[in-house]
């Protein structure tokens, strides 16, 4: 049946009177007649133009029978200009191109003007390659526009059959430039395609046939501005047009549709190669991320935007093929990455990237990491699988290895610092013991093997073992200043066990602990006991138990330790024995601090009372 005998049927079955007998004097209720979207274009002399197309392509049945569409309608007009620009006339379009136009105007559901949000929709027109309906991008900031260009001048024209929405453009197949135009999520990448890279012209590519279709992986404006901080950049303009067209080409595959429910597809997970040259690697673990070659995983955070070349998905970070590091630098996390898994830390760079820390030491602040080889990690696992080991352990063990700041093997010297791991749940970071008199150890357990790996955010100082959380023994063992509380606190008193005490959290008194450390001169300037009852009443008297007290946090008063109270003075800072005549001890280094408490460097042995 063609659509004009249709209309006529149709107009004569809607005209529907309904009675109601409520009482004798009711009137008859008439509910006036609902034409089809078919009927009310054919009414109206304006869209004679589109009239006709539908019926050259044989979509006039369709929009004329039973069904939900939305239909986006042009005018006459509208239809004038977009054949005009392509020097055509209704008669010269293929039916086959021609219907794929009309199918872009027309949603498979009815969604009224109130309806319409900012974002994507399907339409029923299709990707020739994968028969994927194609994405309609709708802009409702400012009434509704579509595509970046046609807009609605008349909304929610009801029909027996959807809804009709009249625009003042036709709305042509959408490219992938179509819709990194449209989108202003994606208004960064538009200036990287066009302003920052003007000898190539990447929006006629990818407007284009050539190569098609396309899949590409769009970074919106937030991986930009992430992209500028990675490497402390306020803008674009230190990065050459030739630095930009080399990281552009590397979120492009051609001659590939690829949806997100065929990316499991790809075999081995490796992407093809991309208009760069270079692979990406897919990673669909815990969700969908793209690793390029700086190690960094950038997560696929929206899918499926369908065009007519090919298929967009946006990522929250900027993809960096090799030949941009080359230019632009290699991080800590690239230099662990190292492009391959037989690099010799590749066990470093799976534990970062199972914890999410190759991606923020990717970034621009300067840093100091000691980095433990493969046989390190190994010696350190001793068998357990890097899966097993939790997360937040293993996080605060890599934090461990990391100094604020860039420090080179010469700016190293006998003293703490602090590392990135942190105390419990506070912001107090761990110290770590840097001891140079032979080469450089590191808490008295990993020596550096390799020095001075320098990195475009530091330097790495490679070294020969996994340096462990640090516990009060730690350090006590670690520092040689210490060397003689060490001996007291294991050869002068062996039945004590003070090592076991003070390097768990549940020892026979419980953690954490603040120690007042006698270094190796307070205690040349004792007699020593030989009863190692006396020698553990006296170390006793420098341990306060259940306690984390940081220099901040010390206040005037009486304190009691292990073995009994002592004094402190805050502002000297200083801490006197009950045992010492009055004379304090005064706190020459503060805030060591390790998993299980606090140590404070005294220069006075702390006495208990004589019990005689």
């Amino acid at each position: 049946m063609k659509i004009k005998d249709l209309f006529k049927t149709i107009f004569a079955l809607l005209l529907v009177i309904t009675a109601t007998s409520c009482g004798d004097d009711d009137d008859p209720i008439i509910v006036p007649p609902v034409q089809s979207i078919a009927e009310i274009v054919s009414g109206n002399e304006n869209y004679s133009s589109l009239l006709a197309a539908l019926e050259k392509a044989e979509l006039d049945d369709e929009l004329a029978g039973s069904g939900t569409f939305t239909v986006f309608a042009p005018d006459n007009d509208a239809f004038d200009e977009f054949l005009t620009s392509l020097n055509l006339t209704l008669e010269t379009v293929p039916a086959d191109v021609l219907e794929q136009v009309l199918l872009n105007h027309v949603l498979g559901t009815t969604v009224t003007s109130s309806q319409l949000s900012t974002g994507y929709q399907n339409n029923l027109a299709t990707e020739s390659t994968s028969g994927e309906n194609l994405s309609m991008y709708f802009d409702t900031t400012d009434g509704v526009q579509i595509n970046g260009d046609a807009k609605v001048t008349e909304a929610d024209v009801p029909a027996n059959n959807g809804v009709i929405h009249f625009v003042d453009k036709v709305i042509p197949l959408p490219t992938v430039t179509t819709f990194a135009v449209a989108d202003p999520a994606f208004s960064t990448l538009v200036t990287a395609l066009t302003t920052l890279t003007p000898d190539t012209d990447y929006a006629a590519t990818l407007s284009g046939t050539t190569s098609a279709p396309f899949t590409v992986f769009a970074p919106n404006n937030a991986a930009f501005d992430d992209l500028l901080a990675r490497f402390g950049l306020t803008d674009f303009s230190p990065l050459t047009a030739a630095q930009i067209e080399i990281v552009l080409g590397y979120h492009v595959l051609a001659e590939a549709n690829v949806r997100a429910e065929n990316l499991s597809d790809i075999v081995d997970g490796i992407i093809p190669a991309t208009l760069q040259g270079e692979t990406l690697l897919l990673n669909l673990e815990g969700g969908a991320f793209l690793r390029d070659k700086s190690g960094v995983d950038s997560e696929i955070i929206a899918t499926n935007v369908q065009a007519s070349n090919g298929v967009i998905h946006a990522i929250d970070k900027v993809l960096l093929p090799a030949a941009a590091l080359d230019a632009l630098g290699r991080s800590f996390t690239a230099v662990a990455y190292n492009n391959g898994e037989d690099s010799d830390f590749s066990s470093l760079y799976a534990a970062l990237r199972k914890t999410g820390l190759n991606d923020a030491l990717d970034n621009a602040m300067m840093r100091t990491v000691f980095a433990p080889t493969n046989d390190s990690f190994a010696d350190f696992l001793d068998g357990t699988p890097l899966a097993d080991v939790p997360n937040d352990v293993l996080t605060q063990v890599l934090l461990n290895h990391v100094v604020s700041g860039k420090l080179m093997s010469g700016d190293l010297s006998n003293s703490y610092g602090n590392t990135l791991a942190t105390y419990g749940d506070t912001d107090n970071n761990l110290s770590i013991y840097i001891n140079t008199d032979s080469g450089v150890v590191l808490n008295g357990v990993a020596s550096v093997a390799t020095p001075d790996v320098e990195t475009r955010n530091g330097v790495i100082h490679v070294v020969d073992a996994v340096i462990g959380l640090p516990d009060i023994t730690t350090f006590a063992t670690a520092d040689p200043n210490f060397s003689t509380l060490v001996t007291a606190l294991t050869t002068l008193t062996p039945s004590t066990d003070f090592v076991s005490v003070l390097s768990t959290a549940n020892g026979t008194a419980p953690a954490p602990f603040t120690v007042f450390a006698p270094i190796n001169s307070a205690f040349e300037a004792i007699t020593v006991p030989a009863d190692e009852n006396e020698v553990a009443g006296i170390l006793n008297y420098h341990v306060v138990a259940e306690a984390n007290v940081r220099s901040t946090d010390l206040v005037d008063g009486t304190v009691n330790t292990l073995g009994g109270p002592v004094t402190i003075d805050a502002s000297a800072p200083s801490v006197t024995g009950a045992g010492n005549g009055g004379d304090a001890s005064n706190i020459i280094a503060v805030d060591v601090q390790a998993t299980n408490g606090v140590i404070h460097a005294i220069d006075r042995v702390l006495l208990p009372l004589s019990p005689n």
